[in-house]
This record gives C-alpha cells, sequence and structure tokens, in this order.
C-alpha cells in the first residue's frame, strides 16, 4: 500500500515533548488536533437575572432520538456563570456564531463580571422564544434551546461533559433543507481551531448512504 503524503517533512512530538512546550503552545497544538469545531455561544440566566453569552468550542451532537447535545465545561479552577446558571435554572440556549460576529463572539470570553450582561457588553441583541425562558443571540441564523439532563465528571482533566435535551429550534428559512440538511455556508457560520484562529465553511460534497463496493458520488442538490 502506497503512504499517503501530501505535504512536507512531519514533525513528531511526543508525550514527553507536550510537557516541555509553553502552555498556549501546547493548547493550541492539542486544539487544533481535532480539526475544525462549531463556534458556538451558549446563553444564560442568572438566578438574579443576569444574562450571560459564553463561547464554547467543544459542543457535539449525542443523538438525534432523543435529541441530545454534549459539552465539555473546562475545569472549574475560575469561575464559569454559564456552569452556574446552567444549574440553576436549567435551560440554556446555543447560537451559531457568524462570520461578521466574531470579533464579538470571541470578545465574550473575557472575565466579565457577575452583574455585567455579554450580551450588552459584547454587542449582542437578546431574544426570547416563549415558551422557553433562556436568552437566544438576535440575528444567528441556527439557534436552539436545551434542557439540562446530566452532567458526567471526568476526574482525569477535571473536566464535565454537560448533557441537554433539545427542546425548541429556531433556523432561519434559507439554511434549513427538505431533507433536514442545514447549509452552513449559507448560514455563514464559522468554526474554531485552537484557541482563537476562526474558519469560514464551505460545503464540498454531499453523499448518499455509503455502500461497500459502490464509490460515492456527489449529489449537489
Amino acid at each position: 500500500m502506497v503512504e499517503y503524503q501530501r505535504f512536507g517533512k512531519m514533525n513528531i512530538f511526543t508525550a514527553a515533548d507536550l510537557d516541555q512546550m509553553p502552555r498556549f503552545t501546547r493548547a493550541n497544538l492539542i486544539n487544533c488536533l481535532t480539526g475544525i469545531k462549531p463556534a458556538i455561544l451558549i446563553g444564560t440566566t442568572s438566578v438574579d437575572g443576569v444574562s450571560n453569552l459564553g463561547l464554547f468550542s467543544s459542543v457535539f451532537h449525542l443523538g438525534a432520538d432523543p435529541a441530545l447535545i454534549g459539552f465539555v465545561q473546562r475545569p472549574l479552577t475560575t469561575y464559569s456563570h454559564t456552569y452556574k446558571n446552567i444549574l440553576a435554572s436549567g435551560v440554556y440556549t446555543m447560537n451559531h456564531v457568524t462570520s461578521d460576529r466574531i470579533a464579538e463572539a470571541h470578545h465574550t470570553s473575557a472575565k466579565f463580571g457577575d452583574n455585567e450582561s455579554e450580551f450588552a457588553a459584547c454587542g449582542f441583541g437578546e431574544k426570547f422564544i416563549a415558551p422557553f425562558n433562556a436568552p437566544f443571540v438576535g440575528g444567528s441564523p441556527v439557534q436552539f434551546g436545551l434542557r439540562f439532563v446530566r452532567e458526567i465528571f471526568i476526574p482525569e482533566n477535571d473536566t464535565r461533559l454537560i448533557i441537554g435535551s433539545v427542546e425548541i429550534i429556531s433556523v432561519d428559512e434559507r439554511v434549513l433543507s427538505e431533507d433536514g440538511n442545514l447549509e452552513l455556508d449559507r448560514a455563514e457560520s464559522v468554526g474554531v481551531a485552537g484557541l482563537e484562529s476562526y474558519y469560514a465553511l464551505r460545503r464540498l460534497a454531499k453523499f448518499g448512504y455509503a455502500k461497500p463496493g459502490v464509490r460515492p458520488v456527489d449529489d449537489p442538490k
């Protein structure tokens, strides 16, 4: 078998090499290994009625029936408004970041005070969809509300897997296909890799159900 090799010389890093790297260099490298991840703004409200908006890239779907979405909460060495608000209220929203709002979205990761709303501080409008009682990001083309189901503590790195059930979905009609697919390039949704690099999304192909011995053919529809 011929080795697949498109690029140049490969750099090899061992676990010992990673231990010697500067903290943020290592963090960027490891975060980039899994490729481009969705840039998602999570909206919550505190028990005092203060809205909160946090940027997360560790969001992934766990299944469609029932509809479950998970995200990873980093170690609670620093205060997390998002985590506290989810546990207190039981509901939260997830909103796609679009290419024209990446600076504002990145700004939400700053350490704002308990009584400061990232919605106001970073220039995002709040939107509520009755009867769901958590704030959505006005103007986001793909947004959905979740109800907290459970958290799973991961002792190896002191993180938590937060699982929520999808209760409500709001999608721009120009983005939604008849077969349920979302045209994320039309939504201008963006992805993130590492700690600070943002990428545009573009569909390259759409394939049908794969079968052994049959080469997949792109369906342009």
